[in-house]
């Protein structure tokens, strides 16, 4: 009897003690998530990286920049706007 109250004991602490099981399950779950989220900012720091340097570089980034956020237009260039007619979705 002492010994299947003493197995029980043990088996309790293996699967739901701190250090248990379950515990680890746990951890290796949160450290996937932690894993995948630091790819994903790698890779964000990688493209931010990579157009910083293209700013610091050169020209052509400024320049598309301006073309894409501000809306200018360079000197020789012809600008066009297509306007929708009325009661057409633009999606």
């Amino acid at each position: 009897m002492a010994l299947a109250a003493l197995f029980l004991l043990l088996q309790y602490q293996l699967w739901f003690s701190q250090g248990g099981i379950v515990s680890v399950h746990k951890l290796h779950y949160a450290i996937n998530n932690q894993q995948q989220a630091n790819a994903k900012l790698v890779l964000r720091n990688d493209t931010l990286a990579a157009e910083v340097s293209d700013l610091k570089k050169g020209n052509d980034a400024i320049a598309e920049r301006a073309r894409d956020d501000l809306g200018m237009v360079k000197q020789g260039e012809t600008f066009y706007q297509i306007v929708p007619q009325q009661g057409q979705v633009h999606s």
